[in-house]
């Protein structure tokens, strides 16, 4: 490698440096203030914008300068594994969970609220089609296997983030978990919808044994809470998987 270009990428790695973090690394030798400010705003202002973008209800809840602060300390920390602006908020909520320091400032369910706003980008953005799956769409609940769509995601935290914004930030959690179904219907819709823990339990156990159908999943379930008249879980059950399907989270039945 030739002196020059061991020259370049030296210049490259203090202008990349200079733009995660002016206040730390100065600008190359050189190059003029004026555009080097344009390339500064630049860069910061479409990473900002992509993760306001990605989090409204994190970023409305945040004061400006802890905000502007954390999207910066990101922006300088944390390096990107895909080149897809899309992905952006995705890279940003793993910083958030693995790599960040946290602050005095920062609320007890931000992790939690930072997840459930990825799911719903995540949702709407996922090139996943319902077209495509081999599903038997008036299939019987009951004696085959209640297939869960891929556009529907059973989720629970600890905090009832749906919940929250400005009139609202818990500063601890319920006693209860909260079960959240975010789903994307056919519409090309992203809703959710909260459900209890016997709903999240079905839909658990259907997406771990593609063996079992509707009957025997409930019978289980009414094992496990001892019920004494099995037969008004199933009856009860089917009620619930068909609320399901008509709301394109289950899709019917395995082929």
């Amino acid at each position: 490698m030739h002196k020059s270009d061991n020259s370049f990428i030296e210049l490259q790695h203090q202008f990349a440096a200079h733009i995660r973090n002016p206040e730390k690394h100065p600008k190359p030798a050189g190059i003029e203030e004026r555009r080097m400010a344009i390339y500064r705003e630049l860069f910061f202002n479409n990473i900002e914008g992509f993760i306001s973008g990605g989090f409204p209800v994190l970023r409305s809840i945040t004061r400006e300068q802890d905000w502007l602060q954390m999207v910066r300390n990101f922006f300088d920390q944390y390096h990107c594994d895909t080149p897809y602006f899309l992905e952006i908020a995705e890279e940003f909520l793993t910083w958030l969970n693995n790599q960040r320091n946290p602050e005095a400032w920062d609320h007890p369910f931000m992790q939690e609220l930072a997840h459930y706003e990825w799911v719903e980008l995540a949702l709407d953005t996922s090139e996943a089609r319902l077209s495509d799956v081999a599903v038997d769409g008036r299939g019987d609940l009951l004696q085959g296997h209640p297939l869960q769509s891929p556009l529907a995601w059973s989720l629970m935290y600890r905090f009832p983030v749906h919940r929250i914004g400005k009139h609202y930030l818990p500063e601890q959690s319920p006693e209860q978990a909260t079960y959240l179904m975010v789903y994307r219907n056919r519409e090309e819709q992203v809703k959710f919808m909260e459900i209890n823990q016997l709903t999240a339990r079905l839909l658990y156990l259907l997406s771990e044994n593609s063996d079992l159908s509707g009957t025997q999943v409930l019978q289980q379930i009414a094992a496990e809470m001892r019920h004494p008249q099995p037969e008004q879980i199933v009856a009860g059950g089917l009620s619930v998987l068909q609320k399901l399907r008509d709301k394109d989270i289950i899709l019917g039945t395995q082929r």
